[in-house]
Order: C-alpha cells, then structure tokens, then sequence
C-alpha cells in the first residue's frame, strides 16, 4: 500500500512546531525566574539550551523543504497566542509574592508546552520514516535527536509537577522526583517512577525504611 503524505499538512506541522519550539524558549526563560530547586532549575537551564538548538533543527529541516520560516498560518498563529499566555501566567504567578506557588504554576505550564512539543517531534517522525529522498533523511536525523529530549522535557517536568504539588499539599514529596533520578525517557520508565514514588510515600507512612 503506497502512502502519500499531505503536504500542506506537513508544512502546517513543521510550521507550528517551529513557533511552539520559539515558544518554548520564552517559557523556560520565565520559568527559571521562578525555580526555587536547585535541581531543578539546572535541569531547566539545560532544557532551555535543548528548545534553542530544536528551534535551529526545524529551522533547517524547513529550508530542507523549501518551506518559509517565517510564513503565517492561522494555526501557527493560535500557537504563538498560547506559548504567549504561558508565559503570562508565569510571570502574573511571579507578581503574586508566593514564591512556592510561582514555582508549581511555571512547572504546570512547562507540562502543558512540553505536552504538544512531545505530540508534534512523535507527529514528525512519522512524517520523516514516510518521506523519501534526502528530505526525509534530513528529518529522520533529526528527529532521531530530539525525541529522547522531548521524552525527557515532558515526564522529568510532570514528575516535578506532581510531587511539588503533593509537597504543597502537606504530603510526603519525592524530591527530586524519581523520574529525574533514574532518567527516565519513556512513558513506562514514567509509569514506574511514579507508581516507585507512591510505593515510598506508603512506607513513609507506615514507618518502613524506603
């Protein structure tokens, strides 16, 4: 069965890709004004420099296609308008004088950018294991190096998320979360830090050695 791929479609996903990766940039540059961990704004700073050279990939894999970089779609648009109000809520959290809360809303917000960056680099790899020519051998490098990145990004943030705010909570916290720990880099090694985390909060509770 021959595939074909859309290629207006392809273009409008690279296209998006790009700006929400510009985006990205913007988030974590006002996300770590709000890092209070130590651990965790030095995994932020080096995720940051990771957003910077993505920007620079999917530049290079649009003029691989001759596709204009700074061409305008509705939905590259809608893109930009988001990454915009993360970084908004980031900085108004910032404004708030809760420091802790600060810290929790820039994580929450990382979650939510990382969560498409993560949909869009799984998106592009399809895209680049169906293109032929050398095109789709640009963009299968390509890929090749950035999805263990977005894999990190995403569940190493998330795990952050969620034990900041079990520590909010008044709750035993994990910290640095175990997905930071063990490095993890896929949606089971997730699974398993987080189901490792609750199973040390029970012990914790029961007066057991973790």
């Amino acid at each position: 069965m021959t595939t074909t791929l859309n290629g207006t479609r392809v273009e409008e996903l690279l296209l998006q890709s790009l700006e929400h990766e510009m985006g990205g940039v913007k988030v974590y540059e006002a996300a770590l004004g709000c890092a209070i961990h130590a651990s965790l704004k030095e995994e932020w700073e080096g995720y940051l420099e990771e957003t910077r050279t993505h920007v620079a990939a999917l530049e290079k894999a649009c003029r691989a296609l001759d596709i204009d970089v700074a061409k305008e779609t509705p939905g590259r648009m809608i893109v930009r308008e988001l990454g915009a109000s993360l970084v908004d809520a980031i900085e108004t959290a910032s404004e708030a004088g809760d420091a802790a809360g600060a810290e929790l809303i820039a994580c929450e917000c990382i979650v939510l950018a990382e969560t498409k960056d993560h949909l869009d680099w799984t998106l592009l790899n399809r895209v680049a294991a169906t293109m032929p020519g050398d095109p789709g051998e640009l963009l299968r490098s390509l890929t090749l190096k950035v999805e263990d990145q977005e894999d990190e990004h995403l569940y190493h943030t998330r795990g952050w998320c969620r034990e900041l705010w079990i520590s909010a909570l008044g709750l035993p916290a994990v910290l640095p979360p175990l997905e930071e720990r063990r490095k993890v880099r896929t949606a089971i090694g997730a699974a398993h830090a987080e189901s490792a985390s609750e199973l040390a909060r029970l012990e914790a509770q029961l007066g057991e050695p973790s």
